[in-house]
């Protein structure tokens, strides 16, 4: 049988979008064991990220800017811009980072606990189950639109005991830079109002990848987590 020039492009792109994030999941290995602590601020933390991230694995681009949220920071979605804050003994924070590995997007978050807080390790410990079981629902409907996906993770929150902290759910991912429409926050996004298919085909013909990312809420204790990769690859 001959080869599929099209199936071919389609796992190459895929491979390539895993690699990416293999490698940022080793990026973030190598910040968890060497750069979080406490008594920095968050600023310092990004810069220290950046020159890691350019020494040891030669990423200088990063596509969207880097998420570093502390304490009552990690309410706050990706498009607010809170004050800087430091990091504390007993803090939570996450990160957000979209490194480009060889003009290849990742796009990765977790989150990271200081500390025995029970319910800030409780809220970091229901992120990846929630993310898992979105993840399932959207493998399981092959027609499933950017609305429904974002209120299954509304809902998955909501039954764990905290608030769905974002007003998107997930995004597309690419080559760098990937497709978008300026102004529009609807098209390209797992949000409220996007009725089109996940599971659709770009200009060239080839199948959309999507991130998806869960942020958690608990306005009580004034805190937040955040959990991010791949949900079309993996």
């Amino acid at each position: 049988m001959g080869a599929n020039p099209v199936s071919d492009v389609i796992m190459d792109r895929s491979a390539a979008l895993l690699d990416a994030q293999t490698k940022a999941a080793e990026l973030f290995a190598e910040i968890e064991c060497g750069l979080i602590r406490p008594g920095i601020t968050e600023s310092q933390l990004d810069r220290e990220i950046y020159a890691l991230a350019a020494k040891q694995f030669g990423v200088t681009t990063h596509w969207h800017k880097r998420v570093i949220r502390a304490g009552a920071n990690t309410l706050q979605p990706y498009s607010e811009n809170p004050p800087d804050r430091l990091i504390e003994e007993d803090d939570i924070l996450f990160l957000d980072l979209g490194p480009v590995f060889a003009l290849w997007e990742a796009d990765f978050g977790r989150t990271f606990v200081l500390g025995t807080s029970p319910i800030k390790h409780r809220l970091k410990n229901d992120l990846e189950p929630i993310f898992r079981a979105a993840k399932a629902a959207f493998q399981a409907d092959p027609g499933m639109d950017g609305a429904t996906l974002y209120g299954i993770a509304c809902e998955l929150a909501q039954q764990a005991g905290w608030e769905f902290g974002g007003r998107i759910a997930g995004h597309t991912v690419g080559e760098f830079p990937h497709e978008t429409i300026p102004g529009d926050r609807i098209t390209f996004y797992i949000t409220r109002g996007n009725t089109l298919p996940l599971r659709r085909l770009d200009g060239a013909g080839r199948p959309y990848h999507w991130i998806l990312e869960i942020h958690l809420v608990d306005r009580k204790h004034q805190i937040g987590a955040f959990f991010e990769e791949l949900l079309t690859v993996g």
